[in-house]
């Protein structure tokens, strides 16, 4: 890779189709933090981001320079490493701070992996001003916040599927219902809500097939490594090979799932109601914001305390 100030060029569509990715790999391997290169394509290559984040994890960027239709350029920028503590880290000692994280759009779930330095860079924020009032919080009394960070892992990971999973599961058939109702009612005059409908069905889509596969295969593992680790016995290494496997994979589905949440709060203007909202149309988007909070609070719990506290424990209880 060249240290050059010119950034290097991967002509994506001239490599064969086999050794694609594998050679994106490469690449980004070899980059040093705050180096970067650009791929061309000829069509979106987002299926390439979500194996990115998924087999490397949140430690690049990625940022469009063409999006079509002809050509797609990509700049991949791998961060620099940091030893301040992750946007999660931060919220998973303090909740409350999940609330000025939300106030500047930026995501404490999903991204939870970033530094505050790397995000505001991001998005162009000012890091001293989030600095303060996250400081702020901490020199206030702390109200009542449930410790998750005490709670014993398997009791967490039922109570992720007991509470959250729940919600999920019941939330959807009536959002289903509203989006497509106002959709139809209101397309008219607001045809965001045409796409409203679509990213729902799509985040609605993702889960209902993501939530099994924690509860059958990833939750189950939890389990057993946090009853190994009580017992002080050992476990032999599962089909998947380590948790990080699912978890990897996991994390990317939930970072699709944040992604069309995304899109739904940028379409809404973060849910702003027009003078014609009807009652359905005020209940819909109340009950999309309701989702979406407790959807970031679900992630958060997986993301941010339930996998790294199973990782290190795996590491104790493995053969």
């Amino acid at each position: 890779m060249s240290t050059t100030e010119t950034i290097d060029i991967l002509d994506v569509t001239a490599i064969e189709p086999r050794l694609k990715h594998p050679t994106i790999f490469e690449w980004f391997d070899q980059l040093s933090g705050g180096e970067a290169f650009i791929i061309h394509n000829d069509h979106d290559p987002k299926p390439l981001y979500y194996q990115l984040l998924g087999e490397r994890g949140n430690v690049f960027k990625w940022e469009y320079l063409e999006q079509g239709p002809e050509l797609w350029e990509v700049k991949i920028s791998k961060l620099t490493p940091v030893e301040e503590e992750s946007i999660g880290e931060l919220v998973a000692k303090d909740f409350r701070k999940a609330q000025v994280f939300k106030k500047y759009g930026i995501d404490f779930c999903c991204g939870g992996k970033k530094s505050i330095t790397q995000v505001c860079e991001e998005k162009g924020l000012d890091a001293a001003t989030i600095e303060e009032e996250l400081n702020a919080l901490t020199d206030s009394p702390s109200v009542s916040e449930t410790d998750f960070q005490s709670w014993d892992l398997s009791f967490l990971a039922d109570y992720i599927v007991n509470i959250h999973h729940k919600y999920v599961r019941e939330a959807i058939p009536a959002l289903y219902e509203y989006t497509a109702k106002i959709a139809r009612v209101h397309g008219g005059r607001h045809p965001e809500l045409i796409e409203v409908a679509k990213h729902f069905t799509n985040v609605a889509n993702e889960l209902e097939a993501h939530m099994p596969k924690e509860e059958r295969v990833l939750f189950p593992f939890i389990k057993q490594v946090n009853e190994a680790k009580q017992k002080g016995e050992k476990l032999d290494r599962p089909a998947f090979g380590t948790l990080q496997n699912p978890i990897n994979m996991m994390e990317m589905e939930h970072e699709a799932a944040g992604t069309e949440l995304e899109a739904i709060r940028t379409l809404t203007h973060n849910y702003a109601l027009p003078e014609d909202a009807c009652a359905t149309y005020q209940v819909a988007f109340a009950k999309l914001q309701e989702f979406e909070d407790d959807l970031f609070r679900h992630i958060h719990l997986e993301n941010n305390i339930l996998f790294p506290k199973a990782l290190e424990m795996e590491k104790e209880v493995l053969k």
